[in-house]
C-alpha cells in the first residue's frame, strides 16, 4: 500500500469477512489517504495491534474515531476490542469499489 507522503491515492484489497455483506474478501477499494474522515465512511487504520484494517466510521469520541465492522458476526477486530482509533492512525478513505464491480461506496449514518 502506498503512503499519504508518495501518493495521494492508493489502492487496498479487503481481506476477511468483517466488511460483508458490502464488501468481500479480495475486493479493491480505490482510497484517498489524509481525507476528511465522517461519520458512516468506510476507512483504513491501523488499528492498537498494529493491523491495518477496513472499518466502517461509527462515531468520535474525545480520543479518536469509534471504527465497527459492518458484519455484526466478525466483530471483534473493531473498536469494540480495540477502543478508538487516534486521528493519524486512521489512514485513508475509501471512495469506492474498483474491483470486481465497480461501485461507489455509500455512508451509513
Amino acid at each position: 500500500m502506498a503512503t499519504p507522503r508518495s501518493a495521494p491515492l492508493g489502492m487496498v484489497v479487503v481481506r476477511g469477512r468483517s466488511m460483508l455483506p458490502g464488501l468481500r474478501d479480495g475486493d479493491r477499494l480505490l482510497v484517498r489517504y489524509s481525507a476528511a474522515v465522517r461519520v458512516g465512511a468506510v476507512v483504513v487504520a491501523r488499528l492498537r495491534d498494529g493491523t491495518v484494517a477496513v472499518k466502517r466510521v461509527a462515531g468520535r469520541l474525545d480520543t479518536g474515531w469509534w471504527l465497527l465492522s459492518d458484519n455484526a458476526d466478525e466483530g471483534l477486530g473493531d473498536s469494540r476490542a480495540y477502543g478508538a482509533v487516534p486521528d493519524d492512525e486512521v489512514l485513508a478513505v475509501a471512495w469506492c469499489r474498483v474491483w470486481p464491480r465497480p461501485r461507489a461506496l455509500r455512508r451509513r449514518v
